[in-house]
């Protein structure tokens, strides 16, 4: 348990310096994002000063993660120049819906197609579902994203498709908004839980204690569900919090092809106006998310299966 907090301290150490890295050797000056062009060179080399962008890498890294220890990831330079952790913390409960509202829309579909598919192992069905879920996985999330609006929101007219209503203002609202991009979100991890379930699912079912119990007479759905299906599952929940990380990232393309106010529409606007102080807070709460998510789920799995808590004595 002490190792794995190391080692996720460790981690979290090495994200924030790649990040602040990753950011700050971007090509272009933010003092020129921030007056903008026709001004005067002093006019640049005060805001450079104002800002500490004149400063050692280092000196800026340790005056950025200080910060960032105690809840300050700057100020944006583009106005009105509000802290970078008020925009985020109106971004992220947007992103962070969408992601846990895709990843229970994948496990509840996924889970009942992965049993289906294996208790018919190798008819029409199973073959199916394999083909299905494989056609899924190569689409990417935005041409996904894109045949959706096309089908449910321009040809059925079932959705809207670049508004937003927060919880506070109504959940039956706010689910009638978020649906559509939770599913465009989803689509990939469905194929891809299915995918997986599935093949250890025939794997377990072939499996000792299995045929012992169906010799006993147990019937095959109390044997999926009872026997096969927790055993079955420790490669599903060590990808939860990969995945978790993944969704989260991936909705930088649904969020702005949805025109919705998450992470995503933060970051790309961010980018796009030069305000590095933004991108570089934005990218570290989404890489901690992650990183944390996948800790969380590497200590959880030795509980989970007892044969890893052996595997570390």
């Amino acid at each position: 348990m002490i190792d794995k907090l190391i080692e996720l301290v460790v981690v979290l150490f090495i994200v924030s310096l790649g990040t602040f890295a990753l950011v700050s050797f971007i090509p272009g000056d933010p003092s020129v994002a921030i007056l903008g062009e026709g001004h005067a060179p002093e006019d640049y080399a005060r805001v450079r000063a104002e800002m500490g962008l004149d400063d050692s890498f280092s000196t800026r890294y340790w005056h950025w993660l200080s910060g960032a220890l105690q809840g300050d990831l700057g100020t944006s330079m583009v106005p009105p120049q509000g802290p970078v952790i008020d925009s985020i913390g109106e971004a992220m409960p947007v992103s962070l819906q969408l992601a846990l509202m895709g990843l229970v829309i994948a496990i509840v579909v996924a889970v009942p197609l992965a049993v289906y598919s294996a208790r018919h192992q190798g008819n029409w069905i199973d073959r199916a579902i394999g083909a299905g879920t494989f056609g899924v996985l190569s689409i990417p999330s935005f041409l996904s994203g894109l045949l959706l609006i096309m089908l449910a929101v321009n040809h059925l007219g079932w959705f809207p498709r670049s508004q937003w209503v927060r919880i506070s203002e109504g959940l039956g609202q706010n689910l009638y908004h978020a649906i559509l991009p939770a599913i465009a979100i989803s689509l990939l991890e469905m194929a891809m839980f299915t995918r997986i379930l599935r093949s250890d699912l025939v794997m377990t079912l072939g499996e000792k204690f299995i045929l012992v119990a169906k010799a006993k007479g147990m019937s095959n759905t109390r044997l999926l569900f009872s026997d096969a299906l927790r055993p079955s599952s420790f490669s599903l929940i060590t990808m939860l919090g990969v995945v978790l990380g993944s969704m989260i990232g991936s909705t930088v393309i649904v969020e702005t092809l949805f025109s919705l106010p998450g992470m995503g529409s933060l970051i790309v606007r961010a980018a796009q106006q030069g305000d590095m102080p933004m991108v570089q807070g934005a990218v570290l709460v989404i890489a901690v998310i992650y990183v944390v998510a996948n800790g969380v789920i590497d200590i959880a799995y030795g509980y989970l299966d007892p044969r890893s808590r052996r595997a570390h004595v």
